[in-house]
């Protein structure tokens, strides 16, 4: 397989060669390093939101957006399909890079944490990446600047120069995508949490409903969380059979019916109070091949249509 840093610097050429028409912007900082803006400053939209997810998955995976319904109102969902569901979502999509500097906060995704390999998903991959260049999606309300280049640069052992950092406010359209196009990725993270090799993953689709934008990022967070918890629809297809698919869903967690925004409050605002089974999709379908198809889990369109703040 090629790098997934040059597929995914390829993807970021090409967010910059159609800027004005995604309502994204580009900057070089004084580092040398480039920023692209899908939805901090920038507007960004539904095209530059999916861009976006096609970028923190190296583009190992068919992205789209449809038409659906919550609670008998027209939303849109977003779909996302791979045939290579190890290394596109546990190796490349995972938000598993806590940025934080002296000036800057955020989550790091993408193939930039291939090139450092030292989460517990790349030795069960045996992935690890080797390219000049590296491209690390940044979730922030805020635009990283140098100091956050120097980071990842020297973590990443690449030069400055050599370091993209598409970025977007989870309070934003592309913010909103990209966090609808994780279903798939939640349930596969889940499986590896449980114990499942993710080499027995073959495929995976997964959607989910693309929440309402709130500027406040903790209200963001509440929605488009729920969005996965009580929205999100996943199929896998899988190699070997397990007896704990039944606790992938969001319906296994001790906190299931209760919004996200109310169960992050309990937990004073802090991710590592929180119990990893409230990341689930709402509902979940295991194809085992030549063996049995378990559906779990179920949907939530009112606890959905609550959280959106539908009238």
């Amino acid at each position: 397989m090629d790098s997934l840093n040059r597929m995914a610097v390829e993807l970021v050429d090409e967010a910059l060669d159609f800027a004005d028409e995604l309502n994204i912007a580009g900057y070089e900082l004084d580092s040398g390093a480039t920023v692209v803006d899908f939805g901090v400053d920038a507007d960004g939209g539904l095209e530059a939101g999916l861009l976006l997810a096609e970028i923190q998955t190296a583009g190992l995976a068919t992205l789209q957006t449809r038409m659906g319904r919550v609670d008998d109102s027209p939303t849109p969902y977003v779909e996302l399909t791979t045939d290579h569901p190890g290394i596109a979502l546990l190796g490349c999509q995972k938000a598993g890079w806590e940025l934080e500097t002296e000036h800057f906060a955020g989550l790091g995704s993408g193939p930039a944490r291939a090139l450092v390999g030292e989460e517990r998903e790349f030795q069960a991959l045996g992935y690890y990446d080797e390219f000049d260049l590296t491209v690390l999606c940044v979730e922030s309300a805020t635009l990283p600047d140098d100091e956050v280049v120097s980071e990842v640069a020297e973590t990443a052992n690449v030069n400055e120069p050599a370091v993209f950092l598409p970025t977007t406010a989870l309070g934003s359209t592309a913010g909103s995508v990209t966090a609808a196009a994780r279903a798939a990725e939640l349930a596969v993270f889940r499986l590896f949490e449980l114990g499942y090799d993710p080499e027995h993953v073959k495929s995976v689709a997964g959607s989910a409903p693309v929440a309402p934008v709130s500027y406040d990022e903790t209200e963001a967070m509440g929605r488009t969380n729920d969005a996965l918890a009580y929205g999100g629809e996943v199929h896998l297809t899988v190699a070997e059979e397990f007896d704990r698919f039944d606790e992938v869903p969001s319906s296994a967690a001790a906190e299931h019916g209760r919004p996200f925004a109310e169960v992050f409050a309990d937990a004073d605002y802090d991710f590592y109070e929180l119990d990893e089974s409230v990341f689930a999709p709402a509902a979940v379908t295991v194809d085992v091949l030549d063996g049995p198809t378990y559906a779990l889990g179920e949907t939530r369109e009112d606890l959905l249509a609550a959280s959106f703040d539908y009238q």
